[in-house]
């Protein structure tokens, strides 16, 4: 009966937190239409972790698109159908790496980042100073991180697909090293990367995924406990609990967005 009572009792505490980050979900909803009239809180966000996370997207996107130009060559070979490699390379980024792979590098670069960020802002009374004042933090600071994370990731997404099917890598490999047809490999890319169901549904996707990351790491921040190892803790918790869910979502969303095709 005593494992019976703690499942429950985890099980519980699971729900009241759940139910903790919805009610805080939609106060930062509520203040989102506050950033119209200080915009450039915005942008100062949206370059603090979408340009600052472009590197580490571009090259992630490279090195991709030549591991799956070189693995799905030596699978296409053996078929005789090595012209198909554009499009092999090209469904398999935009339908699922592409969001997924670029999700979980948002999620390790700028996820712990913000939550580091706002956990020491509680550790060191910025919050509590800014409500003193008569400053709600959460129209302050936490809105307009978690707006430019929604923003910022189907960006990044876009360019990690580019880098990954084009000249950076899927390109470089297939045509350039292993002699496919540079025709064919974009004809193969223009004939079955459709623009409403391919294009679109990595934007929902990515979108999907930015307001997951930047939810956890804004949630996980903003209730940090006021200590070293709380911030840690936070910081932790946002790459881990950021990076299942986005697996979580992307089984869900590939099942809707794909699971009649």
């Amino acid at each position: 009966m005593s494992d019976v009572r703690a499942i429950v009792h985890t099980a519980t505490d699971w729900i009241a937190e759940l139910g903790r980050a919805a009610l805080f979900l939609v106060r930062i909803l509520r203040n989102l239409p506050s950033l119209v009239t200080k915009p450039r809180l915005l942008v100062e966000q949206i370059y603090s972790v979408g340009v600052l996370s472009l590197v580490i997207v571009v090259v992630a996107g490279v090195f991709v698109g030549m591991v799956l130009a070189l693995s799905g060559y030596r699978l296409l070979v053996d078929f005789g159908a090595e012209e198909a490699l554009g499009t092999s390379v090209a469904l398999v980024v935009v339908r699922e790496l592409g969001p997924v792979v670029t999700g979980l590098l948002f999620a390790g670069r700028a996820g712990s980042a913000l939550a580091a960020e706002i956990g020491l802002m509680k550790a060191t009374d910025q919050l509590s100073g800014m409500e003193m004042m008569a400053v709600d933090p959460v129209r302050r600071i936490v809105a307009p991180r978690f707006a430019a994370g929604v923003i910022a990731l189907p960006l990044l997404t876009a360019i990690f697909c580019v880098m990954a099917i084009g000249a950076g890598g899927g390109y470089f490999v297939g045509v350039d090293m292993l002699g496919v047809d540079a025709g064919s490999y974009w004809s193969g890319i223009q004939s079955n990367v459709d623009f409403g169901g391919d294009i679109i549904n990595v934007f929902l996707k990515s979108g999907v995924f930015g307001a997951i990351v930047t939810w956890v790491a804004v949630y996980q921040g903003y209730h940090a406990p006021p200590t070293s190892e709380g911030v840690s803790r936070a910081t932790t918790n946002t790459v881990v609990i950021a990076s299942l869910a986005i697996l979580g979502a992307n089984l869900m969303l590939t099942a809707v967005l794909f699971g009649g095709n």
